[in-house]
């Protein structure tokens, strides 16, 4: 699993792109930002699978559950890409999130809790993956 992270707008979906060669390879990009409501994806349709818009995904969980309920079903979602990986090594699951962690904290209480469990998850991820990039203005720091 590689989690891929950093500021909103600072080029982490291109670098994921050129980084594994996309346009070389059949993939599977599941994204948040376009609307995708939950991270199902047809797992027979590619080896690579990229899922982008994390912190929105965290956030509809902490609409409707409690801090450990999102992290309980948060690691349930990273063990099964995990054991999906795991069934061939030709799998790759890329997890990409906007880091929200930065900045003048929210006023509202369910932005503050969102912006919470988002970090809380985002530990959980960084367990759970083999690599974590960092990108700032298109430029990446591998951090593991």
């Amino acid at each position: 699993m590689h989690f891929v992270t950093g500021g909103a707008f600072n080029g982490k979906s291109k670098w994921v792109k050129d980084f594994y060669r996309l346009e070389e390879v059949q993939y599977q990009w599941i994204s948040a930002y376009k609307g995708k409501v939950n991270m199902d994806t047809d797992q027979n349709s590619a080896d690579i699978h990229i899922l982008e818009g994390v912190e929105l995904w965290i956030r509809g969980l902490a609409k409707e559950f409690n801090t450990d309920e999102v992290r309980t079903r948060w690691k349930n979602q990273l063990r099964f890409w995990l054991g999906w990986e795991k069934e061939d090594i030709h799998r790759r699951v890329i997890l990409i999130g906007s880091d929200i962690s930065k900045g003048i904290v929210p006023v509202e209480a369910a932005d503050r809790y969102w912006r919470d469990v988002t970090g809380w998850a985002y530990q959980d991820t960084a367990a759970a993956a083999d690599r974590i990039d960092l990108i700032w203005y298109g430029i990446s720091q591998k951090i593991k």
